[in-house]
């Protein structure tokens, strides 16, 4: 579990939001899920917007960039593979279940 610090699209006010994220192969990532609704979450949106975010951890806190990964597809084989709820997600929507990787900034 995280915390993720985006920036409003429109207000520029940041917002904190809980997610889930998985450390595959060392790569921190976050499926921009909504539990299979219809839309995008709206930290989705955010940080299409601006990509810089806070990521706070129970071990530290640091600042990344929100890249959306060419491997898109094996990543979201290895998320479901560790979470398989989220092939349920993936599911019940025609949306594709943005995978995002969240590129520590500091190295």
């Amino acid at each position: 579990m995280i915390f993720l610090t985006t920036t409003g699209a429109r207000t520029g006010k940041k917002h904190r939001v809980t997610l889930g994220a998985l450390d595959i192969d060392g790569r921190l990532v976050v499926v921009a899920s909504a539990m299979g609704s219809p839309k995008h979450p709206a930290w989705y949106h955010n940080l299409r917007h601006n990509p810089l975010v806070t990521v706070e951890t129970e071990a530290e806190t640091f600042e990344a960039e929100a890249v959306l990964p060419p491997d898109r597809d094996e990543l979201f084989a290895a998320v479901v593979e560790r979470e398989p709820g989220f092939a349920d997600y993936q599911a019940r929507t025609t949306r594709v279940l943005p995978v995002v990787e969240l590129r520590r900034l500091d190295g």
